[in-house]
């Protein structure tokens, strides 16, 4: 077992919301996409996710503290917010741009919690870290369908 700090804990839980809230756009997006590249694109996207969120969840367990939650409301905010987005355009080029949008306020999010908590040790920073670079690395390849 190890001992986190609030800092250590709210890093990770931010993570958690990030990873699964993306997660959730992909699976809500995903049957509006027709480019087959793109698709093949967002599911390596979702798996990675999986993998950075499974992280966050690991040290949370190991340090005994408790993982995010989300509520229903944000759920269906998030949900209702794609199936908007998309409803009247699902062309591949503003499915990238809505997919854009949401790395972008993720990448906000986790900044927010970063400079917030900067008592968090070097694991949960790392976690972070990676979910940032990755959202970054996404939003380049995403560019190419704009």
């Amino acid at each position: 077992m190890i001992t986190l700090k609030n800092d250590d804990v709210k890093v990770l839980q931010e993570v958690q919301k990030n990873a699964k809230m993306a997660m959730k756009a992909i699976d809500t997006i995903s049957d509006k996409i027709f480019d087959d590249n793109l698709a093949m694109h967002v599911t390596r996207e979702s798996m990675k996710y999986a993998d950075i969120y499974n992280k966050a969840t690991d040290r949370l367990l190991d340090g005994k503290a408790a993982s995010y939650r989300e509520s229903g409301f944000q759920d269906l905010m998030l949900k209702n917010g794609v199936r908007a987005n998309t409803m009247f355009n699902t062309s591949t080029s503003h499915i990238a741009e809505v997919m854009i949008q949401g790395s972008n306020r993720g990448l906000t999010s986790m900044w927010k919690a970063i400079n917030h908590n900067e008592r968090a040790g070097s694991v949960s920073m790392e976690i972070a870290k990676e979910l940032m670079d990755f959202e970054e690395k996404n939003i380049e390849k995403l560019k190419e369908y704009l």
